[in-house]
């Protein structure tokens, strides 16, 4: 058991940190908001999301993903339609410092669930590497795999709300936030690149 969950976590963070979508999505309302308890829900939403995605994977999603060899050029066609498009979003979220979009609950909640469940790649992530890594695993230690690396996700969109709201008290003009949005987006971009070459290597 021991060795599945250290696994998972391993896992999980191997795929969690390098920036995406969804990271971004989380850390930018982190700096936006005044208290820390208005990020809650999309940092809630966002780590069911993908507490639902590790379960569906270890529960057999994969195998069965795994059997239609005309999904994988989809996915990834899907994929780099959506990224671009969320690039676009990213960059011209900070059109002037300091003038950056404050979500509602309401909204944090939709875009949460469009980041993290609407997005090719993170969906690739989940069930092309988590749901592969629980088949070596049976029974209580599968399970204790998938908590392991769901365990990580709840961490993770914690933190990274606190570091936005840190960095959100720091950065009272704005433009540093405006930069790493910047930053952000052209890394989003370079991932759809990749995809769309992934995508030309499956056709």
């Amino acid at each position: 058991m021991t060795h599945a969950i250290v696994h998972g976590i391993l896992l999980a963070f191997g795929l969690i940190l390098p920036l995406g979508v969804q990271n971004i999505f989380v850390f930018n309302q982190g700096a936006l908001h005044p208290r820390f308890r208005s990020v809650l829900p999309v940092v809630i939403t966002a780590a069911l999301c993908d507490t639902l995605l590790i379960g569906a994977a270890v529960g057999g999603v994969s195998l069965l993903l795994l059997t239609l060899e005309w999904l994988t050029p989809v996915v990834y066609g899907a994929g780099v339609l959506f990224l671009m498009f969320m690039g676009w979003q990213i960059w011209s979220a900070a059109p002037a410092a300091g003038n950056m979009k404050r979500l509602s609950p309401k909204g944090q909640i939709g875009y949460a669930l469009s980041v993290s469940l609407l997005n090719p790649h993170a969906l690739l992530d989940t069930v092309g590497v988590i749901g592969t890594g629980s088949l070596g695993y049976e029974g209580v230690e599968r399970w204790g795999f998938a908590a392991a690396t769901a365990g990580v996700s709840w961490v993770w969109f914690l933190g990274l709300a606190g570091a936005g709201r840190m960095l959100g008290r720091a950065d009272t003009s704005g433009r540093l936030i405006r930069l790493m949005n910047q930053g952000s987006a052209l890394l989003v971009w370079a991932i759809a690149i990749y995809m769309s070459l992934q995508l030309w290597k499956t056709l």
